[in-house]
């Protein structure tokens, strides 16, 4: 897949660019760390050396704004006229699947007004970058462009997946209207055919290989302490989290994986960069000590988006809540997440591997039907999972029959256990 990836010109490019923003990034890490002091005894080479990252930094992000501006501008365009052929690209753009969501004008004119905001914010503090010497340059300022820069590409991220734009929906249109069934034909017709129902997609659990049952109350496999119980999944997830992260919950159906690596890290990474960008600047010591404290302590609550997907696991698959903290499962959740993210992702990983997911309306045709029928599992794209269970494993559960509570998964093609890779 990565050969096939770097075959194409414009991936090469974003390679390049990718690897020297890593290099420039990881020297202005280690420059504001101190990691390079002894290497750079004095503090005019470590100035000039930040500088020097900082301004190759600036110009990279700017050019990459530079060149998806213009087709932002056109995006928002194509919003503000809003005809058979806008949505129909826009769809494609920023619509999973390419297909129709309920309110979409709404949500896609939310998500492009904030990537526009993205790259005004960048030219902004490009502008203070080249504009002002490093002790001139205000501190604050560049504070208020670096957050609003990364929180706007942050939030219309996180805003495409969790939004009915990152959502599968069956769309009845409404019949005789002919122009929401051939795909809106006029702006007025447009706005008429957002008024249709729309369905999401729902999938259930399967528990039994065997009989492919729905499994009505299912269970964390294995606790938070069972971390050592899966000798892969424990590795990986200590030393690779935010990867197993976004490939967990891209086969659960929430998105695209490496949006939510990007995202997972620049939360974690983006408060550090900010305050001590801007600590740089102020001759206070104890001011410029305390920046970047603050900047180290708010890395250490972006493992809450972690916590968020957790809860979204949770309760989309009917999972059992944890009332430890406040007595609230959505609270446990997040504080799980920070005590230790790589025990709670190597149990969700576990629970997520144990399962076999099936369309909702299958289900539903077995329970009306004289007989229950078996279930197969949608197919799998991405191999065989990170775990399995033995005949005699303590996360095999004793709840063998289907019932009325199912599991939704948002994505109609989740990658899943092929057929011929089940629990054991």
């Amino acid at each position: 897949m990565g050969k096939d990836w770097i075959r194409q010109p414009l991936n090469m490019a974003l390679f390049v660019w990718i690897a020297v923003v890593s290099v420039s990034g990881a020297i202005l890490f280690m420059v504001m760390t101190g990691m390079l002091n002894h290497a750079l005894p004095s503090k005019s080479e470590r100035d000039a050396w930040f500088e020097v990252n900082n301004q190759i930094l600036n110009a990279l992000f700017t050019l990459m704004c530079l060149y998806q501006h213009p087709m932002r501008i056109y995006n928002f365009v194509l919003l503000c006229r809003w005809d058979q052929k806008d949505i129909l690209r826009l769809r494609k753009e920023y619509c999973k699947n390419g297909t129709y969501k309920p309110n979409e004008w709404m949500h896609m004119m939310v998500v492009v007004v904030f990537l526009n905001l993205n790259c005004f914010a960048q030219y902004a503090l490009c502008g203070l970058n080249i504009g002002y010497r490093r002790s001139e340059r205000p501190p604050l300022g560049v504070a208020v462009t670096i957050s609003f820069a990364f929180g706007a590409a942050l939030f219309a991220s996180v805003y495409n997946i969790v939004s009915p734009l990152g959502k599968d929906y069956d769309a009845e249109v409404r019949e005789g209207d002919p122009e929401a069934q051939a795909g809106v034909t006029s702006t007025e017709g447009a706005r008429a055919a957002t008024s249709g129902r729309s369905l999401e997609r729902r999938y259930s659990f399967l528990q039994s290989e065997e009989r492919r049952f729905v499994e009505s109350r299912p269970e964390w496999v294995g606790g938070l302490s069972d971390f050592w119980d899966s000798i892969t999944i424990a590795y990986l997830s200590i030393f690779c989290s935010c990867c197993v992260f976004g490939w967990n919950v891209q086969r659960l159906g929430f998105g695209n994986m490496y949006v939510h690596i990007a995202t997972f890290l620049l939360f974690c990474l983006a408060p550090f960069f900010i305050f001590n960008l801007a600590a740089v600047n102020i001759n206070n010591e104890t001011l410029r000590e305390a920046l970047g404290l603050t900047g180290i302590a708010l890395c250490f609550f972006g493992l809450l988006y972690g916590g968020f997907w957790r809860i979204q696991m949770r309760k989309r698959f009917n999972l059992p809540g944890n009332p430890f903290c406040c007595r609230n499962p959505d609270v446990t959740d997040c504080f799980q997440w920070l005590c230790c993210c790589s025990c709670s992702l190597a149990q969700e990983v576990r629970t997520a591997d144990y399962y076999d997911i099936a369309e909702e309306r299958s289900y539903r045709g077995q329970v009306n039907g004289e007989s229950q029928r078996v279930m197969s599992p949608l197919a799998r794209e991405d191999g065989l999972p990170l775990f399995k269970s033995t005949p005699a494993s303590p996360y095999r559960s004793s709840t063998g029959t289907a019932g009325q509570s199912i599991f939704i998964m948002e994505s109609p093609s989740a990658p899943r256990r092929s057929s011929g890779a089940t629990p054991l």
